[in-house]
């Protein structure tokens, strides 16, 4: 019987290491396509800045594809509903894909694929592609597994693929080879609503940054090579983690590079530095050991959603249901939105993000805090807020961070972040404060932070009344934290809350992870000839990676 393979790319735009891609070469014939879905169009987390980083992935994808041979589809609609189409064009006997760790909508999608394909006979195999475990029993020998599924070899990238051979092109759609469509006109096309929700003038200001396989690779080697000298303290400022983080989150939530291919490449860096052993380069595996382990609590996350999917809705410990919920203050929460709480850090870390689709994981983690603590906002609606900024949401990370720096775990410490300690350690001259809300840039540095302290003259003379210019603090921090933590507190210590974090933690905690050690290196004593140069195909690994196509900063 002939194979006809389909290539299903969902969050894996990419040619190295796509294990259905290297399936589908053995097969006689073989397609690829991509589902424009409107259940992601239409979904809560979507924003157009997602859709402007697909475009330009997919755009280098399809002309990568078909320069050895290999047709990329894409298609709008529901996702079996564009299968049965392809299907009855071109009778594929194997599916094949990566498996996914995303919103609900999502998992029932892939549920109705996999009955479609049972009906069709068509042979579904889905590949794993991050450390994310599917039915996995327990988290006991996790980190094991990771390990092994990260050390493995890459899946070899075909030379070509064999094209469909007789096919009625014009039943699938087009008659001849296609470019990608704009995906924001076919999205209008056919999502009801969709030019009201998203006019053509918003899409002026959508953010950009760097997209496809190709800019991945840049972006790991410049990072490994160099950007990563004091990652361990660049990634907490707003001022030095733009360019001192590896700034891979996006590529990594579009799989435009594999999580394997990063880790690697992190170890071959950090044992060739090691190699040298010169105080300089232990100096820098020291922060690339930092980032290394930031890979795997990268999946640890993720695995949580793929256990629990209901966790993007639901509290982890039930102990907390309807704690924050019925006392949800929607002009608190617009005014967080916005950047208008009347703390500048805050204002200005929330005016960055939704500028430009990137924020540091500190300042995202004070965010949520601020949220949850003094505003007191269940995490619900805020997380959606976030996802829809954030050009790299990765859905797993994202609903098991909002939750964590919530409180509703039952297994984590109460995280609650002052805006006024942040801004003084992380931006100590108020260069990021002053750069996102201008309307404080008179005001005295020794005031930035807490601008509503400065005398009503100091603040007309720097040209910023507070409650004019300016708002003053949306809540009291001091009063509202400790109004907030006492009730969380309250709630911890039911014995039937301390039960459930029994279970939860059963569930989700981690275990022994076997991380490399993140201990700063002594000094010099001498190194061995052996290990004083780094070896020669590393490093070129590293400056010139694949021509066909090269971390992630944050957990979210």
């Amino acid at each position: 019987m002939m194979q006809r393979a389909l290539v299903w790319f969902k969050r894996d735009l990419r040619l190295r290491d796509h294990a259905p891609l290297a399936q589908a070469a053995h097969a006689d014939e073989a397609l690829a396509l991509f589902v424009l879905e409107p259940a992601w169009l239409e979904s809560p987390e979507f924003d157009l800045r997602h859709l402007h980083h697909l475009q330009r992935c997919l755009a280098e994808l399809q002309a990568d594809l078909a320069g050895r041979g290999l047709r990329l589809l894409v298609r709008v609609g529901e996702a079996t509903d564009v299968l049965a189409a392809v299907h009855r064009a071109w009778a594929f006997t194997d599916l094949l894909s990566h498996e996914e760790t995303g919103p609900f909508w999502s998992y029932e999608r892939d549920r109705a694929v996999a009955r479609w394909c049972r009906r069709q006979a068509v042979v579904w195999t889905e590949h794993a592609q991050t450390g994310a475990i599917r039915a996995l029993r327990a988290r006991s020998g996790w980190a094991a597994r990771w390990e092994a599924r990260m050390a493995a070899a890459e899946w070899p990238m075909p030379d070509g693929w064999r094209p469909p051979m007789g096919v009625a092109w014009a039943v699938l759609g087009s008659a001849a080879p296609e470019c990608v469509p704009e995906l924001a006109s076919v999205a209008a096309a056919h999502v009801p609503g969709w030019a009201a929700r998203h006019p053509a003038t918003a899409r002026v200001n959508v953010p950009v940054l760097p997209a496809g396989e190709r800019a991945a690779w840049a972006d790991l080697a410049s990072f490994l090579l160099h950007r990563s000298r004091g990652y361990r303290q660049h990634l907490s400022s707003p001022l030095t983690a733009e360019a001192g983080c590896s700034r891979l989150s996006a590529h990594l939530s579009f799989g435009s590079i594999s999580m394997r291919c990063v880790h690697q490449a992190t170890e071959a860096r950090i044992a060739a530095l090691r190699a040298r052993d010169e105080p300089g380069d232990r100096d820098l595996a020291y922060h690339l050991q930092g980032f290394a382990s930031r890979l795997r609590w990268h999946c640890h996350f993720m695995q949580k959603l793929e256990s629990e999917p209901e966790i993007e809705w639901r509290n982890f410990a039930r102990a907390y249901d309807g704690l924050r919920e019925p006392d949800f203050d929607r002009a608190r929460f617009e005014a967080w939105c916005r950047g208008e709480t009347g703390f500048p850090m805050v204002d200005a870390c929330m005016r960055s993000l939704n500028a430009t689709g990137w924020l540091n994981f500190r300042m995202r983690a004070m965010l949520v805090s601020v949220a949850a603590y003094p505003l007191w906002l269940h995490w619900r609606e805020p997380g959606l807020h976030l996802a829809r900024q954030f050009i790299d949401f990765e859905p797993g990370i994202h609903w098991s961070q909002m939750q964590m720096q919530s409180g509703t775990t039952g297994i984590n410490t109460m995280r609650v972040y002052s805006p006024t300690k942040q801004a003084q350690e992380h931006d100590p001259e108020g260069v990021f404060i002053r750069r996102w809300v201008p309307e404080l840039a008179g005001v005295p540095t020794e005031h930035l932070a807490e601008p509503w302290r400065l005398s009503l003259a100091g603040q007309r003379a720097a040209g910023c009344v507070i409650g004019s210019h300016y708002p003053p603090p949306i809540v009291d921090p001091v009063s509202a934290v400790r109004e907030a933590k006492a009730r969380l507190a309250a709630v911890r210590r039911q014995p039937e809350a301390q039960r459930e974090a029994d279970g939860v933690q059963a569930r989700h905690g981690s275990r022994k992870s076997g991380l490399p050690s993140t201990t700063r290196p002594a000094r010099a004593r001498g190194a061995s000839a052996s290990r004083t140069r780094m070896k020669k195909d590393a490093e070129a690994s590293l400056v010139s990676p694949s021509p066909q196509l090269g971390l992630f900063d944050e957990l979210s």
